[in-house]
């Protein structure tokens, strides 16, 4: 069964009257490859939506699509801690323990705090 990442690749494929192979051979990698990826069976490379967005010169909006695909088509996370500080982290480790006891609403407020935290570093980015 396709991901929504898969189903978005066979859509870009679809529109460009091209084969899986094709794809393939364009990311240089197998067919097999390409297929497990769209399938989940293998983990999407890190650098494929821009790299699918240069290739198929997608506009800004379709490599908006494919990166929410890619998004949602995660299973599972790995966050190298190497460097963080310890209260970093104690807030990863934390949240991690925490997440099956979060309801929605919780998830809500908890997406909503880091957005806010996250448009008010850009605006003192644009600042500068």
């Amino acid at each position: 069964m396709l991901t929504e990442f898969g189903k978005a690749l066979r859509k870009i494929r679809i529109d460009r009257q091209q084969l899986l192979r094709d794809m393939a051979d364009k990311l240089g990698v197998s067919s097999a490859y390409l297929s497990a990826v769209e399938t989940g069976k293998r983990r999407i490379p890190q650098d494929w939506v821009s790299k699918i967005a240069s290739i198929y010169s997608l506009s800004c909006e379709e490599q908006a699509d494919l990166q929410s695909a890619a998004d949602n088509s995660v299973f599972d996370v790995t966050i190298s801690l190497v460097n963080a500080s310890e209260q970093k982290r104690n807030a990863v480790l934390s949240f991690a323990r925490a997440l099956d006891g979060l309801n929605d609403e919780d998830l809500k407020r908890i997406m909503a705090s880091m957005k806010g935290k996250e448009e008010k570093r850009g605006n003192r980015q644009r600042a500068r």
